[in-house]
């Protein structure tokens, strides 16, 4: 990733991109904490691809979910290094490569072809296609197959989200989390009742919202801007 001030591209080594400031022209070799200059002489950091970075440079499917609600499902199901992940509805892969990036193993199932795909190079881009198996699949034909696989964590992104929720007891470890995104209220509650129904604990839901501040000579105050609610967040766990 080539960085100047606000300024970020992202350049395969060899690549060249075109700026406002002139051409980059990145090296086979290049090294992140290097600087490159364009052929105007203006200076650009070459670093490394972050976490974070993933949401603005993976190539996108839909709407990919948000850095804020990503940090919801790593930081309430405790995600980290040797954890088995089940996720479906992978989209662009944001979520999927956030938690490969935290150290799981993640078998993450998309029913478009196309979206799949994109998912896969998407992985490769965030260093992990070795740890998230991309699955051109759609979950509920597979839960069979599937149960008693003691996964640890379950994330769902998907409007069938409520029938596999029931499946979650036989899908996850004791002790286990089902995470589920919807940005709809009516499949959030179907959700919920679900979890309950199959005897799932700690049944929670936090709508995501977050308001950005701003800061000028006329004052401070949340900014006006538009994005403030993202969807709704369900946490349980298999007791």
């Amino acid at each position: 990733m080539l960085v100047r001030g606000d300024r970020t591209y992202l350049v395969e080594p060899g690549g060249e991109q075109g700026t406002d400031l002139g051409v980059l022209e990145v090296p086979e070799d290049v090294q992140p904490g290097e600087t490159i200059e364009t052929h105007l002489g203006d200076e650009f950091q070459v670093r490394r691809l972050r976490g974070p970075d993933l949401f603005h440079h993976f190539e996108r499917t839909g709407a990919p979910m948000v850095p804020r609600d990503i940090g919801l499902v790593i930081g309430e199901t405790g995600i980290a290094r040797g954890d088995r992940v089940l996720d479906t509805g992978t989209g662009t892969g944001v979520l999927a490569a956030s938690m490969a990036r935290a150290g799981a193993s993640v078998v993450s199932y998309e029913r478009d072809p196309g979206f799949a795909d994109v998912a896969r190079e998407n992985m490769k881009l965030g260093g992990v296609a070795d740890a998230v198996d991309v699955r051109t699949d759609d979950l509920t034909e597979h839960v069979g197959d599937l149960e008693d696989s003691s996964f640890d964590v379950l994330t769902l992104d998907t409007g069938d989200a409520p029938s596999l929720v029931a499946h979650a007891p036989a899908l996850l470890v004791e002790g286990g989390f089902v995470a589920v995104y919807s940005p709809f209220v009516e499949s959030t509650r179907e959700v919920v009742e679900t979890a309950r129904d199959v005897g799932l604990s700690n049944v929670r839901t936090r709508e995501t919202i977050q308001r950005e501040m701003q800061f000028d000579d006329r004052g401070s105050r949340p900014s006006t801007a538009p994005v403030g609610h993202t969807g709704y967040l369900t946490i349980a766990r298999n007791v």
